[in-house]
């Protein structure tokens, strides 16, 4: 995400942005959104580590260990964790750069972005499993998640 934000200069995607890679080749472009345009670039994926310092006592589901799960059927293992793409998750920042993990604002059913691969990938979804903070919204559980290729 961060040589996107650096392509783009937007802090979030907006409809005709590419996502890039670290090489700087477009991966996938913002064809439609109709979600209203709340999707995070800035925070790193949860993981073990994370829900820790949040004081998660044992083993928590986490977005890094269902990226490794996803990509090992596929025998992959990527080199480092990317940065992701966090679609529909609201981290509202001020002019003072202070950051909050909010809920996401109120969109209508259906809701989507349709992206664009702009050459051959592997994409891995991962259903954000956040339940300590208001990430999924009030009831801080897990909110279904759909794709389509077409």
């Amino acid at each position: 995400m961060e040589h996107t934000r650096a392509y783009t200069l937007h802090l979030s995607p907006r409809q005709g942005d590419s996502l890039c890679s670290n090489r700087r080749r477009p991966i996938l472009t913002v064809i439609e959104d109709t979600s209203g345009g709340v999707h995070d670039t800035l925070i790193a994926a949860c993981d073990r580590h994370r829900y820790t310092m949040l004081g998660v006592q044992g083993y928590h589901d986490n977005c890094a260990d269902n990226l490794g799960a996803a990509l090992a059927e596929f025998e992959l293992t990527p080199p480092q964790l990317p940065s992701p793409l966090n679609l529909f998750m609201h981290i509202p920042w001020d002019a003072a750069g202070e950051l909050r993990f909010a809920s996401p604002p109120k969109r209508l059913p259906g809701s989507y972005i349709l992206l664009r691969a702009e050459m051959n990938l592997v994409i891995a979804f991962s259903a954000c499993p956040q339940d300590v903070l208001p990430i999924n919204g009030g009831a801080r559980r897990p909110v279904a998640a759909h794709f389509m290729v077409i």
